[in-house]
């Protein structure tokens, strides 16, 4: 049976802490959440936990320290994974694990080998994540492609962690934009025939409405030249949509992004969602009639104003589209909804949180993270995101500029909802300077490793046949401790929807592999030593590649 490091060792824990409850020495209301995290000095053990500076809040009469040693005097680690425990001032607990827990965990990672680090904290729950979802008036740009890298590396952390997850686009196909869009490709369409054609005012004047026009007239030559009914205005709108919906989807999946559903904001409209919305808004007192207009009462759930959601014209606004496209996932039956969004729609949370609590919903029915803005860097500069004229920095750009791998890595670096500076420089650099290559370089090394093992006609796999004991170096088991900390990572960055975590962690191995790899051959005169070696960087292999197929990100295995 999997046993988790930090799962087995918290239960421990509170265990211990339950027992002092029992006994009135700790007479506490709650246990807050126990975290364990590596300490920074190695010499304060494998992990430790502050949960005694978090009890001292329940007590004044107790200090950290006193509540720690009480935990200690309940805490029974005969026949467990812990080796021993000490307290630190001001109240850390610090425990160092048995080295024959560590090394029964190489042969775990070995028999799972690809399954290695699934879990089953989401017990088939159905989250639905959203994201990009950009309008369809233009390409992707890289603020765009941000967006895209943490929702399909948090799609993939909770797939893996147990979670039924549906990843969707949402397309705004419908409104002024849609107006401007079929008015621009059309506007562009006619002056390339030599009509003179008023450009729309707030008309999308990049370079991309030019190549649909051109691509119009190549396939319709100039059958709707200086046409000006609604049938043509539609013909431009639609067809203008559609090319560029196509260009999204290329986009996305040369990223590595390919989405379950792509969903028409149009669709909501010819079901008449929108009746349906106002009827139960309506029936639960939260719709009400002002100045012709239809409020929702969002306030009533914090928001700082109620919203319109059908104007005095009769015409729905947005929040009214995005209301009933919400409603829809719920109807679908999806447990949470998580949507991704750009820095700038920030002020839009409350008032949709509002609205799902308005018709019923769960109040963590919908969750939104903010993705914060990207910065291109070259040479130590800026490099200017867009001009004036509409031009800007596309994903294809930069994907064709450095690739999939280093943009998605870059882009997950840091959390999501910190700003991110991209450095071009650093991104094309074929050096331990860039970060993508030099896990990526591990990875390759290891590979190479063990093909020359087998060249050698060394086994490499047979664990019944191997002495782990012989793995007694320091690096040996700093790199042990990290691969048995991948399960808890995941973990982490599922319950908090943190993928950087995960690259985090893939730095840190890579680092730890690269150490131990200039201080010890792996390859020796001695069978049984290089045997027990070539099962140790089998198993750092395995977590590598395992961990950079969850990010989306390839395993070469030479480079």
């Amino acid at each position: 049976m999997s046993i988790d490091l930090t799962t087995e060792i918290k239960e421990i824990l509170l265990e211990a802490i339950r027992k002092s409850k029992r006994e009135g020495r700790l007479p506490l209301q709650d246990i807050p959440e126990l975290l364990l995290v590596p300490p920074k000095n190695k010499v304060h053990g494998d992990l430790s936990t502050n949960i005694a500076l978090q009890l001292s809040r329940q007590f004044k009469g107790k200090n950290p320290l006193e509540i720690a040693q009480i935990i200690l005097d309940n805490l029974e680690i005969e026949d467990t994974m812990i080796n021993k425990v000490d307290l630190v001032s001001p109240g850390f607990i610090n425990l160092w694990v048995k080295e024959d827990w560590l090394y029964q965990n190489l042969r775990e990672i070995l028999k799972k080998g690809e399954e290695f680090g699934k879990l089953n904290i989401g017990k088939g729950k159905r989250i639905q994540v959203e994201f990009v979802s950009v309008n369809p008036t233009g390409p992707l740009h890289v603020g765009h492609g941000k967006c895209a890298a943490v929702g399909d590396a948090l799609s993939n952390i909770l797939k893996i962690a147990g979670y039924k997850v549906e990843k969707e686009y949402y397309i705004n196909d419908q409104g002024r934009q849609m107006d401007l869009l079929g008015g621009s490709v059309q506007a562009r369409y006619n002056q390339l025939l030599g009509e003179s054609w008023n450009f729309p005012e707030d008309g999308y004047k990049g370079e991309y409405i030019k190549d649909i026009a051109q691509e119009i007239i190549s396939e319709y030559q100039d059958k709707y030249q200086g046409k000006k009914d609604e049938e043509t205005r539609e013909f431009f709108k639609e067809i203008a949509l559609q090319k560029i919906l196509k260009g999204i989807e290329e986009d996305l999946k040369e990223f590595g992004v390919e989405f379950d559903v792509w969903f028409s904001e149009r669709s909501l409209y010819q079901e008449n969602k929108l009746q349906e919305a106002i009827e139960l808004l309506k029936e639960r007192d939260f719709l009400y009639q002002k100045d012709g207009a239809l409020w929702v009462k969002t306030t009533a759930f914090g928001d700082e104003k109620d919203r319109v959601i059908v104007r005095e014209n009769g015409m729905p606004t947005y929040f009214a589209s995005d209301i009933i496209y919400h409603q829809n996932k719920y109807q679908r039956g999806f447990n949470q909804v998580i949507d991704i969004w750009g820095a700038d729609h920030h002020g839009y949370i409350k008032r949709m949180k509002a609205a799902m609590q308005a018709l019923g919903y769960p109040e963590d029915f919908l969750e939104v993270l903010i993705v914060q803005f990207v910065t291109l860097i070259k040479d130590g500069k800026e490099v200017g995101m867009s001009t004036r004229g509409g031009e800007f920095i596309t994903l294809h750009d930069l994907v064709q500029e450095v690739g999939k791998d280093v943009a998605r890595y870059f882009f997950l670096m840091r959390s999501y909802d910190s700003h991110t500076e991209f450095d071009l420089n650093v991104a094309k650099s074929q050096s331990m300077e860039n970060p993508v290559y030099y896990i990526q370089y591990a990875y390759a090394r290891i590979c190479s490793i063990i093909k020359n093992a087998k060249t050698l006609n060394l086994p490499i796999t047979d664990l019944e046949k191997v002495n782990l004991n012989l793995l007694d170096k320091e690096e040996e088991f700093e790199l042990i401790k990290k691969l048995s900390l991948l399960k808890e990572t995941i973990k982490s960055a599922a319950i908090n929807w943190k993928p950087h975590l995960l690259t985090n962690y893939l730095y840190d191995l890579a680092s730890l592999f690269h150490k131990y790899y200039t201080v010890y051959r792996i390859i020796t005169d001695d069978l049984e030593l290089t045997k027990a070696r070539l099962l140790l960087i089998e198993c750092v292999g395995l977590v590598l590649s395992n961990t950079l197929k969850i990010l989306g990100i390839s395993a070469p295995e030479r480079m």
